[in-house]
């Protein structure tokens, strides 16, 4: 499949988005981690609130979200590299996660599947990642290296969080859009991604992103 811009707004434009959308993208971001929040619920904890049921890892997670999409939209002129994506991870890890920023040493499992991710090398970490920044279209460059990071597995925890963000960061400077994964949609979103880490084939979960999960507006 050939891929093209959803959208195409400057980058001031996409800031104004994912700005004006920071709650959507939050809320939709804990549902994908297992939280069960609401969007209200998750309007009142960025606003300095609790919910009712949340536990207290939760509500830090959901405040962590939010410090890293400010880092991403602070931060867009920042070129992207192994770097920001330690600096995403220590953030969404920050008093949750240990080790957060760093490559992971010990063995992880993955719910779902018998599969089992590599130890990750930075060497190999940055030369992968250094090919897939060369991808042409931008939107393809975003969710090739969100769907790349989240199967890698290199950090300890956040793995998914942190990839969404840095596919995002490189969607707002280019004015792609935002992606998100709809909540509706989460459980074909979860069948797939589980294919993928057990069949390293990219390709449908791709589309599936591409034709799913991209938001923006045509100003």
């Amino acid at each position: 499949m050939e891929y093209t811009n959803k959208y195409n707004m400057t980058k001031e434009q996409n800031i104004f988005l994912a700005k004006r959308n920071l709650v959507d993208s939050i809320w939709k971001s804990a549902n994908l981690e297992g939280i069960t929040v609401t969007y209200p619920e998750t309007q009142a904890i960025l606003d300095g609130g609790n919910a009712n049921g949340l536990k207290m890892d939760e509500i830090v997670t959901i405040n962590n979200l939010k410090h890293a999409w400010y880092f991403i939209l602070e931060n867009e002129d920042v070129p992207n590299n192994f770097n920001i994506l330690r600096e995403i991870n220590k953030i969404v890890g920050a008093n949750l996660i240990i080790n957060c920023g760093d490559l992971r040493t010990t063995p992880v499992t993955i719910g779902g599947t018998d599969w089992k991710p590599p130890f990750p090398i930075e060497s190999q970490i940055k030369e992968e990642l250094e090919e897939l920044l060369k991808i042409e279209n931008k939107t393809e460059r975003a969710i090739t290296i969100m769907l790349w990071g989240m199967r890698r597995q290199m950090f300890i925890d956040g793995n998914k969080r942190t990839s969404m963000l840095f596919a995002n960061k490189i969607m707002i400077e280019n004015g792609c859009g935002i992606i998100t994964i709809p909540v509706k949609k989460q459980q074909d979103f979860f069948t797939k991604l589980l294919n993928f880490y057990e069949t390293n084939e990219m390709e449908d979960l791709k589309k599936w992103v591409y034709d799913n999960c991209i938001d923006g507006i045509d100003f």
